[in-house]
């Protein structure tokens, strides 16, 4: 019986999410859109899940393509996956569609990954991300990063710290291939098993968080030691950029993203007010070389993606974006028992009001019960003397005070008095 019971409950690593809680998933996807929109970002939607081969381009030697991803055959023995990230699914997209370039897109998409469920961290996760794609101009980059940075500030966020490294042009990471091989080498006792890995990919270690290898990762080679002259001065003009723009920015050597994708330009955000290492809450970088592993003609892209769950995180941990405390501004309560309070309820909402009411033919004590758990502001009772003459009782629900107005008028009475719902504002964030 308790393993019936087990079946019929959220799959381990996912959850539901009930408002108010979602209420708050609204606002932020609201604030990312809205920013976006104003950067020229248009919608992409794309599907949930690609023929297997679209996602291996991420890095077969990545632990997201050989442990986490979801891939199955279908009916047909086609192989699929499961989307693991949200860019190679919109490079794919634009390789098939062609667009006219510069491609400026967002999306908000469900991801999956097979991986140990944490904190902020879940089997399927939801996304926010953008890509821009057909040009190598380094104040794109600028660009991308300043649309991130100022969606957190919208937020409320405060205690932000913006990473950036460059990972270089192919003749950059070459050079820095071998000096880094080589190091690993020189420290195969200390790798052990892990050493064919990073013969796979030698960038791949610089990720670990093991403790014992800490102090052979501070050691290693740095990549900005190795760039090209070209990467180097797209670097700078990167930086400078930032500067111009007055975002702050630390330069990380060891930052090198967790895909096979990126190249040149990478950053990461991390939210300082969470604690532990698993405090990033969005990053991504240069992709230059991926349209062309898809087949298409050689475009440079850029674009990051963030976790929904992780920056609510960290929002949590800063008081930023709360919850609402109520879902509707108005709640109807009917003393008539006619057909007039569905009527009352329809013009409210058309005219733009959030409102509700109970239903089940309950009394009046109950209603007004109800009332105050929505959370409205105002209860708006249809009650046969008043009505008679016209009227509804309006009555404000944090102190008491009770008004007559005209039935006629009641929808523009409240929305005098109810301005358009948003969550409460936090410093920066967008007018309404």
């Amino acid at each position: 019986m308790s393993a019936d019971r087990d079946v019929f409950r959220a799959p381990k690593g996912t959850r539901d999410v009930l408002a108010p809680e979602s209420d708050r998933w609204v606002e932020l996807v609201a604030r990312f859109a809205d920013r976006a929109r104003r950067f020229g970002y248009g919608l992409v939607v794309t599907p949930i899940f690609e023929h297997y081969e679209v996602f291996a381009r991420i890095g077969e030697t990545t632990d997201v393509v050989s442990k986490e991803m979801y891939d199955f055959f279908d009916k047909g023995e086609r192989h699929l996956a499961l989307r693991p990230e949200g860019t190679a699914g919109t490079v794919r997209a634009f390789v098939e569609h062609r667009p006219p370039t510069p491609w400026k897109v967002w999306y908000l998409a469900p991801n999956f990954r097979y991986e140990r469920p944490q904190e902020g961290r879940y089997r399927q996760h939801f996304q926010l991300g953008v890509e821009a794609l057909g040009s190598d101009d380094p104040q794109l980059d600028v660009e991308v990063i300043e649309l991130l940075a100022g969606f957190y500030r919208d937020l409320g966020l405060r205690q932000v710290r913006l990473l950036v490294n460059s990972m270089g042009d192919a003749e950059s990471r070459a050079r820095y291939r071998a000096v880094l091989l080589a190091h690993w080498h020189a420290h195969a006792d200390l790798l052990g098993d892990d050493l064919a890995r990073a013969e796979a990919n030698p960038l791949r270690i610089l990720d670990s968080k093991r403790p014992d290898w800490l102090d052979m990762i501070e050691r290693a080679p740095q990549i900005v030691e190795y760039l090209t002259d070209a990467s180097a001065a797209a670097f700078g003009q990167v930086q400078a950029g930032l500067r111009d723009v007055g975002i702050d920015f630390e330069i990380a050597p060891r930052l090198v993203r967790g895909l096979d994708y990126y190249t040149g330009t990478v950053f990461e955000f991390q939210g300082l007010a969470l604690a532990g290492s698993q405090n990033a809450i969005g990053g991504g970088g240069r992709l230059d070389g991926l349209v062309a592993e898809m087949g298409g003609p050689p475009t440079p892209a850029i674009g990051f993606g963030c976790g929904v769950e992780r920056v609510l995180l960290a929002c949590d941990a800063e008081g930023a974006l709360p919850a609402p405390t109520g879902r509707v501004d108005a709640f109807v309560v009917d003393a008539l028992a006619t057909g007039d309070a569905l009527v009352l309820l329809h013009e409210l909402r058309e005219a733009g009001i959030a409102a509700d009411r109970a239903y089940g033919g309950r009394s009046l004590k109950k209603q007004w019960g109800a009332a105050d758990k929505s959370g409205a502001r105002f209860g708006v009772m249809l009650a046969p003397r008043e009505f008679e003459t016209g009227h509804v009782v309006v009555k404000d629900l944090a102190t008491g005070e009770q008004t007559e107005v005209r039935r006629e008028s009641v929808a523009a009475w409240l929305a005098t008095r109810t301005p358009e719902r948003t969550l409460p504002d936090q410093p920066g964030a967008p007018s309404r």
